[in-house]
């Protein structure tokens, strides 16, 4: 469990060393799949492991290399339209759900093409005296640390929707026996919010801004299993008062009863290590937003803001805030007072994304080494499950006794 975010280790490197890191990292990723693993799309919201490696690869191409490395020729003149995700100021792009249906490339000609632009990035790359293009680069890698988590949270689905329920890996699961949970309080006050400005942060991130905050109480940890268990029983998923009007139709139209990867009967659960028994003590995850305001209400608490999550997070006694699950809050994903998106088509690269999400915080098991930040801010719609994403509860401080600093 860790109570503060995993080591940065960029400045010990070169930049050039850094990329090589990074772009071997997601090869090692892959590495226990099949050819037919990578291709496999099992939802919309899921994309193949071939396609994150060929967009990651798309984005240091279209962005760098065709722009700023002088002679650089292509791979696929094709690939700019196949493995655009959502850039529409590059132009048009494959549709989402039918990311699975592209058999051509194979997923040799996708590593040769990550071969074609590594060796050009390592011939440009330690010449570039640009600013703005290195700070470019560092986003690329961020991006791909990013597609990284992706790559496993997908493949997880994947192998999940196998009748024989294949494991990824049999390297198991790190557990520990949860700390006793106590309430932290988060007093009335003036607090500042928002990255630093030391170190790589994305826009969205900032600017870094002051924010009035009320007296409030937050979960030491994150809401176990064996928590979670007892609202179902409870017949929490029966009870349409603890759920918003989008989360009771939601419930209704997906036949939910448990978490996602859950078995109906609460005591097995399918995971990266395959079908395992399930862990009371250890933190529900692969909840909606929707579930997770629903648990909270039923557990006569809510939901954290993100501001409330942030300060806390600053502090050493709030548990379980990294590398264990992204964290729901009850912050809508919206811009910081000043934000601005950057210009040209890499401003899309967050602030398009502002409208019906929800904000998470923290980071997962499956995020990469050094990518976590308390200031880091994760998006995704509430009915999302496929994600590593749990909760930790917090209250209102005028409604509550006995809070423990």
């Amino acid at each position: 469990m860790q109570a503060a975010p995993q080591e940065n280790t960029h400045s010990r490197q070169s930049l050039p060393e850094r990329y090589l890191d990074v772009r071997a990292r997601s090869r090692e990723i892959v590495e226990p799949l099949s050819v037919e693993d990578c291709q496999v799309q099992s939802m919309p919201d899921v994309s193949p492991a071939k396609w994150h490696l060929a967009h990651t690869t798309w984005f240091f191409e279209t962005f760098l290399l065709l722009p700023h490395a002088s002679g650089y020729a292509p791979c696929n003149e094709q690939y700019a339209y196949l493995f655009n995700s959502y850039y529409n100021g590059i132009g048009a792009m494959h549709p989402r759900p039918q990311r699975g249906l592209l058999s051509r490339p194979s997923l040799d000609e996708v590593l040769a093409y990550r071969e074609h632009v590594d060796q050009a990035m390592q011939n440009w790359l330690p010449h570039c005296t640009d600013a703005a293009a290195l700070d470019l680069v560092e986003l690329g890698l961020q991006h791909e640390q990013q597609h990284q988590e992706l790559i496993l949270t997908d493949i997880k689905h994947v192998l999940s929707c196998n009748p024989q329920r294949p494991a990824y890996t049999s390297f198991p699961e790190e557990s520990e026996p949860p700390p006793q949970q106590s309430w932290l309080m988060i007093p009335e006050g003036l607090a500042e919010i928002g990255h630093d400005g030391n170190g790589f942060a994305f826009d969205n991130e900032g600017p870094r801004h002051r924010y009035w905050q009320t007296g409030a109480e937050i979960s030491n940890r994150l809401v176990s299993n064996a928590e979670y268990l007892a609202f179902i029983r409870d017949g929490g998923y029966r009870s349409p008062l603890l759920w918003t009007s989008d989360g009771w139709a939601r419930v209704n139209e997906q036949g939910w009863q448990a978490p996602l990867y859950w078995q109906p009967e609460g005591n097995m659960s399918f995971s990266l290590q395959g079908e395992r028994e399930l862990d009371a003590a250890a933190p529900v995850i692969h909840l909606s937003w929707y579930e997770a305001e629903a648990y909270a209400r039923w557990a006569q608490a809510r939901l954290p803001t993100e501001q409330e999550w942030e300060i806390a997070a600053a502090r050493p006694d709030l548990t379980q805030a990294f590398g264990i699950a992204w964290q729901w809050t009850a912050s809508a994903y919206g811009p910081y007072p000043g934000f601005r998106a950057a210009a040209g088509a890499v401003g899309e690269y967050n602030g398009k994304f502002m409208c019906n999400q929800y904000v998470l915080r923290g980071s997962s098991s499956a995020t990469a080494p050094g990518h976590s930040r308390i200031s880091y801010r994760n998006f995704f719609y509430p009915d999302a499950r496929w994600q590593i994403t749990g909760l930790r509860l917090a209250r209102d401080l005028a409604t509550t006794t006995g809070s423990e600093d």
